[in-house]
């Protein structure tokens, strides 16, 4: 493994014990200091061995004082016999969805949990669900595309010229959008997220850097897209900045491409190693943050959020230059992540999966399909919903089911009859496959207020 000639017996002779304390130390040394000498690395060991608590929670070196503390413990947590305090906002919502929210709160780290009201079966905890646990946090609670966000800047071009000029803006699309697994920009920007010492601190993130930086700027598959649309602001507010109107809008709904999904697929896998469950609830494995293991993945998580941010704002950038624009205003909101908030006086870990934060005065978006608008809004911070609201419509028949149900002809009336140009797309994206965003708005009156609209007009999706 590199220049490093350290081996397990260097180890043992500096009072290791004899366990697999010496096979991690070994491979953290050798992974991170391979060309340091050993004269070095023995010193630093030996300070680890000396004072094991001080290192628990180094990025580095934190995995190593744990081996040393205690050895792993891999017994088989069990699950309570009672579920914690729920809510559900909505009716339309499967009964797989919610049987995967009722297992969720029988973990012993669970606090409370909600489903909003677009819920729908996932991975683990379902699309739409908010679990909030104790000291912990759950890779698949968080979800595969980590940081996942929908972005909406708000134009001083007419409107007028999306009829007028509609060929020029689908042509823009095509030229300065990328998406896809193999769809990359020629050119790449200087972003200060890639000077972080995060990506250097932890091995994962330093072997995902090159693939972060060539994908920075695109959109993923599936249900991700960048579109041109029609804002409508229904009165004039001072926290948006704008007067009631109607402006020209560009959405964007995309997250940490591959560079996140690695990151959640390997923190997974470690999860469930560390935390064996019932087979029902494997895929809520957790890792508590007070292990290294948990503090490494909190952070690349966050990582992987400001990374999906900073593609959006690169999305946003090129598109507005080539338009030649200027922006009056830009609302962004997120899912797939977990935050430290408090609730009920108690400090919580909130998962939010395909959920999206409404907390009180927080503004969003909540997007419904390719050819229905979706709406600007505002959280009330309803205690009951944790403070979350919905992150879209919600599917109402699965990307499967629609590949029999709906054919490109559906797709194309919809579209006609709708007045939208769709680039790319599939009858999976069909509007057809979602729920009706205007039962799923009322079901959240309680949750956010309405302040304006999007409505998508030309829409680029991957092909």
């Amino acid at each position: 493994m590199g220049n490093l000639k350290l081996k397990g017996k260097d180890i043992l002779k500096l009072g290791y014990p004899n366990n697999q304390s010496v096979n991690v130390a070994l491979e953290v040394m050798k992974r991170n200091f391979n060309n340091k000498n050993q004269a070095y690395i023995k010193s630093l060991l030996k300070e680890i061995l000396a004072n094991p608590k001080d290192f628990e929670k180094h990025l580095t070196f934190g995995q190593i004082a744990e081996e040393l503390l205690s050895s792993k413990k891999t017994e088989k947590r069990q699950l309570n016999a009672q579920r914690t305090d729920f809510k559900i906002f909505g009716e339309n919502i499967s009964e797989e969805a919610k049987n995967q929210l009722y297992t969720a709160l029988k973990l012993p780290i669970s606090v409370s949990g909600a489903l909003m009201p677009d819920a729908h079966s996932g991975y683990g905890l379902p699309i739409g669900g908010v679990l909030a646990v104790e000291n912990a946090v759950i890779p698949y609670g968080v979800g595969l595309d980590i940081g996942c966000r929908m972005c909406l800047s708000i134009l001083d071009i007419p409107i007028s010229y999306l009829d007028g000029a509609k060929d020029k803006y689908e042509k823009i699309l095509v030229e300065h959008t990328k998406f896809g697994m193999y769809e990359t920009h020629k050119s790449h920007i200087e972003h200060e997220i890639f000077d972080r010492d995060t990506f250097e601190l932890i091995p994962i993130l330093k072997r995902l850097k090159g693939k972060a930086i060539k994908q920075m700027g695109t959109s993923g598959g599936g249900n991700h897209f960048v579109e041109f649309g029609e804002v409508k602001i229904l009165e004039e507010d001072e926290q948006i900045g704008l007067p009631k109107g109607t402006y020209l809008g560009i959405l964007s709904h995309s997250g940490s491409r591959g560079f996140g999904a690695e990151i959640a697929q390997y923190y997974v896998r470690k999860a469930m190693e560390q935390c064996p469950l019932p087979k029902e609830a494997q895929q809520f494995a957790w890792l508590d943050l007070d292990t290294h293991l948990g503090l490494e993945y909190w952070t690349a998580m966050n990582l992987a959020g400001d990374y999906a941010s900073a593609c959006h704002e690169d999305i946003h950038r090129r598109l507005i230059k080539v338009l030649g624009g200027r922006l009056k205003a830009r609302i962004e909101n997120h899912h797939n992540f977990a935050w430290k908030e408090t609730h009920n006086g108690k400090e919580v870990i909130v998962h939010r999966k395909g959920a999206t934060p409404a907390g009180e005065g927080e503004l969003g978006i909540i997007p419904a399909s390719m050819t229905e608008k979706g709406y600007i809004v505002r959280g009330r911070g309803n205690p009951d919903s944790l403070c979350s609201a919905s992150h879209g419509a919600g599917r109402e028949h699965s990307r499967a089911a629609c590949k029999t149900l709906f054919t490109q002809s559906d797709l194309k009336k919809e579209l006609k009859n709708k007045k939208v140009t769709l680039i790319g797309g599939n009858t999976e994206e069909a509007p057809m496959a979602y729920k009706n965003i205007n039962e799923v708005m009322n079901a959240q009156t309680d949750l956010v207020d309405i302040l304006g609209s999007f409505q998508p007009r030309i829409v680029r999706m991957e092909s």
